[in-house]
């Protein structure tokens, strides 16, 4: 996808996108809403390719902390910048090094000329960056209401890529399986995927679903907060509408049958019909395969519209890799349901 703004990413292929431009010595900019996962995927990317990050808030820095600072000489006649602190670090690093200027869009103009000089020349007052060092930044657009006043021209084109990063429900759900959030919050997504991001920038000091803001509401509930504050504390990280729409989804859970009477009754139990019942029961099936009940569950599967039961076992087999576990895809009766499926997928493009 394109705009006039510049190419829209979602977050696997803009990852991947940074790994390139690490390898590559390609500083990039990319912007997007709050809490859309910028800055984590930066940390991702500088995780997979071994490299150091260093992180720095151009909003709340100073020129100097770019520029170096001013020092007289020993006879007083003359001053020189000394570099300190991540200039220092940047003049000094002897391993692959990822400088990521974040949130720069709203750094004073004075600090987004002193960065510039070290993205595109790599001097500065006498100084070399080193060669191990590579320059990334973020930002969030001046339509979020965050503070951001602009980049200056010549700071834009000093960025080899600018991109926008935009959410994807399936690059989402892996993140949520990898980082242990709950299967109630994962089946609610993906039954209300526009509410992974429903950002809406407001003078009142409340929060809006974002996957940061999510990220929030699913550490609450790991935790198991009292019941009397649990709905407190969710609306208080993803706002009133999200909580409510939430608590909703959660009590269809009470009307589920158990997973125990699913591993039982796997032929007898009924399917519901509603589609907010079926996503919720796709989450407590797929988070509640083993080894030990995976085929007879596959006989509940296949009872499940189709397009549910590859659902279950996307996540199903994310939740193994996660735990490194590898007994689905050597389950005999899994190898049968995915030939099936297979042929359905295929019946289906041909038609």
């Amino acid at each position: 996808q394109t705009n006039k703004q510049g190419e829209l990413m979602r977050p696997a292929t803009l990852k991947n996108t940074i790994k390139f431009a690490i390898k590559n010595n390609l500083p990039g900019l990319i912007k997007g809403a709050p809490g859309v996962g910028k800055s984590d995927i930066v940390a991702q990317a500088c995780r997979e390719v071994n490299a150091e990050l260093i992180v720095s808030h151009p909003v709340v820095s100073d020129p100097t902390d770019y520029k170096g600072l001013p020092f007289p000489d020993k006879e007083g006649k003359e001053a020189h910048f000394l570099p300190f602190g991540e200039l220092n670090k940047l003049i000094n690093a002897d391993k692959l090094t990822v400088f990521f200027l974040d949130d720069l869009g709203q750094a004073p103009m004075s600090v987004q000329a002193a960065a510039m000089q070290l993205i595109l020349a790599r001097r500065i007052n006498g100084f070399k960056i080193s060669d191990k060092v590579i320059f990334m930044a973020a930002t969030n657009r001046r339509e979020d209401k965050a503070g951001v006043t602009g980049i200056l021209e010549p700071v834009k084109s000093r960025f080899a890529w600018i991109v926008e990063l935009v959410p994807s429900l399936d690059d989402w759900i892996d993140w949520a399986v990898e980082n242990d959030m709950p299967h109630q919050l994962i089946s609610f997504i993906k039954w209300r995927p526009q509410l992974l991001l429903d950002f809406n920038p407001t003078s009142d000091i409340i929060n809006s679903p974002c996957p940061r803001t999510i990220a929030h509401a699913g550490r609450i509930l790991n935790g198991n907060p009292p019941e009397d504050v649990r709905r407190e504390l969710i609306e208080g990280a993803v706002g009133a509408g999200f909580a409510a729409e939430f608590e909703a989804f959660v009590n269809i859970y009470t009307k589920l049958p158990s997973l125990d009477d699913m591993i039982k009754n796997p032929t007898d139990i009924a399917i519901p019909e509603k589609p907010d019942m079926l996503y919720a029961l796709c989450g407590l099936v797929a988070y509640g395969i083993n080894e030990h009940n995976l085929s007879n569950l596959l006989k509940l599967i296949k009872r499940i519209p189709e397009e549910y039961q590859t659902m279950i076992m996307s996540v199903a087999l994310a939740k193994a890799k996660k735990d490194k576990k590898d007994f689905i895809r050597h389950n005999s009766d899994f190898a049968l349901w995915a030939k099936n499926m297979m042929n359905v997928l295929l019946t289906n493009n041909g038609r």
